[in-house]
C-alpha cells in the first residue's frame, strides 16, 4: 500500500527535523553559556548599532 509507506516517510522526516531542532538548541544553549557576562553599563550585543526611531529609505 502506498499511503502507509509515505505516512512512515513522513513521520521520520518529522522526527529528524525535530532532532536538528534539538542538536540547533542546544547549540545555541552552550554558545549562551560560553559567553562571558555583559558588565554593567555594556552596550547589550543583540540591539548593538539599532539607531531607534524612522529608518532611512532602502536605496534600489
Amino acid at each position: 500500500m502506498q499511503g502507509r509507506s509515505t505516512k512512515r516517510q513522513k513521520e521520520m522526516a518529522r522526527q529528524q527535523k525535530q532532532r536538528d531542532k534539538d542538536a540547533k538548541k542546544a547549540e545555541r544553549q552552550r554558545e549562551k553559556d560560553t559567553r562571558p557576562p555583559r558588565q554593567p553599563g555594556d552596550e547589550d550585543p543583540d540591539i548593538a548599532g539599532i539607531v531607534p526611531g524612522p529608518q532611512p529609505p532602502l536605496e534600489m
